[in-house]
């Protein structure tokens, strides 16, 4: 044993494995194993799972057929047949009576409590689309993290993946979130250091902007709400027109691209051109913005219910296709998104088909972002109370008990 812990100063030699299909042996049913499954299920791995018990996470993995569970000690056997070991408990006399039975069938071996003890470390790693990077720090897993942290923000500004993506010639629409461009996506983020032409709604957080490559062609598809805005046709001639030109082009749009974002409208149109389109989901403003300002739109034994309709027209206008009576009779949540402009209306529409009034109502302005104002009041007041604070687009109206179930979040 003294003669293979010298062995380990020598230089590692790194070495990518292709599991897919293959045994994994897993010892321990912990936090360790918890963290190491998944990326060995992700890499195709067949894991084989020794453990007398398991986190609620491994018994789901379990219950669905994901991973084969051996509810019982480790026993020397178990390391027969399979191609790689991963030792995840913290009892050293356990650890080295299953790495003592990998050594004897020649198995690498990771071992969580002891690495000088393991024929194999598992490095620092991330991913950003094809790419894997793996960092070993020398036995100093912080200054591996470190480093891998460095080259993870280097993958997803650009600066460190200056190759051509496979994506040219495509489409991508994705969502930029709610307002704060740190609440974009990772895949979001990835991408959009990735295009030739970014087409860009006013909402769109503007650092994200600001990181993009100085060749990039930036197009500004603003919808200004009551103001000029650009036709729908005229984007998707946009989005069609670059993308058959070879190039890959994001349409980066605030929130959810779905969430009355008119993504469906853009796919379709992409499609009928034969342009591939990946869809990346967003985080939405009627969920961020009210939990910006300390509302949960859903909370235990307050509401079992969550609506999301759009006001960008008045209740009676001919083309509101929302039932606003039925909204009125709900006892669970309501967001209006784009509807500061009707809501004198909404609330007249709900109070005159029973909507209490003193329902707890919030408005928040540009939620998520260092310019968040909040306005706090009642269903029959709100109205006024948005008009003398002079709040403007965009802007969240949540209406329900839901508003006032956490107390006011310190600043």
């Amino acid at each position: 044993m003294e003669n293979y812990r010298r062995s380990c100063v020598s230089e590692l030699y790194p070495i990518g494995l292709r599991l897919e299909g293959l045994r994994v042996l897993v010892v321990g049913g912990g936090a360790v194993a918890t963290r190491r499954v998944p990326a060995l299920l992700a890499a195709g791995a067949e894991v084989v799972l020794v453990a007398p018990e398991l986190t609620p996470a491994l018994h789901d993995l379990a219950t669905a057929g994901r991973i084969e569970w051996q509810a019982r000690t480790f026993e020397p056997g178990d390391v027969d047949g399979v191609w790689l070991v991963q030792v995840a408990v913290d009892d050293p006399t356990a650890a080295e009576s299953v790495s003592e039975a990998a050594r004897e069938r020649r198995v690498f071996c990771v071992r969580a409590d002891d690495r000088h003890a393991a024929t194999a470390w598992t490095p620092a790693v991330t991913r950003h689309g094809p790419v894997t990077v793996a960092v070993l720090g020398g036995g100093d897993p912080r200054r591996a993290m470190a480093i891998r942290d460095g080259i993870r923000a280097g993958l997803a500004d650009g600066t460190l993946d200056p190759a051509v993506p496979a994506t040219t010639g495509s489409v991508a629409l994705v969502g930029s979130g709610p307002g704060d461009p740190e609440l974009i996506t990772v895949r979001g983020r990835r991408l959009l250091a990735a295009a030739d032409v970014v087409v860009a709604d006013r909402l769109v957080p503007g650092l994200l902007l600001d990181e993009l490559r100085p060749e990039v062609e930036l197009v500004d598809a603003s919808k200004i709400p009551y103001g000029p805005s650009r036709t729908q046709e005229e984007i998707n001639r946009v989005l069609v027109e670059r993308a058959k030109e070879g190039k890959f082009v994001v349409r980066l749009k605030g929130g959810d691209p779905y969430l009355f974002g008119r993504g469906g409208e853009e796919l379709i149109a992409c499609a009928d051109a034969g342009i591939p389109v990946t869809v990346v989901p967003g985080v939405t403003s009627a969920l961020a913005a009210p939990a910006a300002a300390g509302i949960p739109v859903t909370h235990r034994g307050v509401a079992h219910e969550l609506v999301v309709v759009s006001g960008h027209v008045p209740p009676d206008h001919p083309q509101s296709l929302v039932d606003w009576p039925a909204l009125a009779r709900l006892r669970g949540t309501v967001c209006v998104l784009m509807g500061l402009k009707n809501l004198p209306a909404i609330v007249e529409t709900l109070l005159a088909h029973g909507k209490p009034a003193a329902t707890p109502a919030a408005v928040v302005q540009e939620g998520t972002t260092g310019t968040q104002r909040v306005v706090r009041g009642r269903l029959d007041t709100i109205a006024g109370q948005v008009a003398e604070a002079g709040l403007r687009p965009p802007a969240i109206v949540v209406l329900g008990d839901v508003v006032e179930a956490l107390p006011p979040l310190s600043v």
